[in-house]
Parts: structure tokens; sequence; C-alpha cells
């Protein structure tokens, strides 16, 4: 995953972490807009939760935050 996306994962991590509490789900489609504007992007963060990880389409925001730091 790129440095940008990383940056990223983390930085709505922790803002969906302080606004909901640690219990606070997502999917991947929470680090995009409501546009495809970077279908490239979209494609890396969705292979990197699905094929990568095998996530489930919801999340902990916290195990997600965890599994991109220890990337």
């Amino acid at each position: 995953m790129r440095e940008s996306l990383k940056r990223k994962v983390i930085e709505v991590c922790d803002k969906k972490i302080a606004a909901k509490g640690t219990n606070v789900g997502l999917s991947f489609y929470a680090f995009f807009a409501n546009k495809n504007d970077s279908p490239e992007l979209l494609m890396e963060a969705a292979e990197w939760w699905i094929l990568t990880h095998k996530l489930d389409h919801f999340e902990k925001a916290v195990k997600i935050k965890e599994l991109v730091q220890a990337a």
C-alpha cells in the first residue's frame, strides 16, 4: 500500500475513533469520496482489504489502523 494511502487510512481511523469510540467500524470505502475519482487507489485499497487481509466488509477502525501501522 502506497504511503499516501496509509496516511489517509490512519487519518480517517483516528477521526472515526475520536468521534465514535474504539468500537466504531468502517469499510474501505470510508477512505474515499462518494465519487470514483481515483479508481486505481480504490482498487489498491480493495486489494489490500479483501485479498491481502481477507477482511469482512466492516471492520473495527482500531484493527485497520493497527494493520496499516504494522505494514
